[in-house]
């Protein structure tokens, strides 16, 4: 089964099945409404705010995501399958540049 996902804050819509991830469903179909990073849950990129509709969670890193986060909506969009039509944010993650390995090749 398939669900309309919107993401209000960048007005993108798409459709996403609950065999898949939030994250999954904007990769097929090309957008950029979500940052995309690991897929597994571990660097927190796809960070985004449920606003609205029926999901599963999987597990998630508390490191991303804190509990007081979740009480407030707050996702990684490779770890929620929908489970109806969803309204969600993306939400603008910064980079850590000191953790990113500049030396490659040397």
């Amino acid at each position: 089964m398939s669900f309309e996902i919107f993401v209000s804050n960048v007005n993108e819509h798409f459709s996403c099945d609950s065999l898949s991830s939030l994250l999954g469903g904007v990769e097929r179909q090309r957008l950029k409404a979500i940052k995309v990073g690991c897929r597994g849950g571990g660097c927190g990129f796809c960070k985004i705010k449920i606003i609205s509709g029926d999901y599963e969670q999987k597990k998630m890193s508390k490191k991303h995501i804190t509990d007081e986060d979740e009480k407030n909506g707050f996702a990684l969009s490779c770890r929620i399958f929908p489970r109806s039509d969803m309204e969600i944010e993306a939400v603008d993650v910064e980079i850590n540049v000191d953790s990113v390995d500049n030396n490659k090749g040397t």
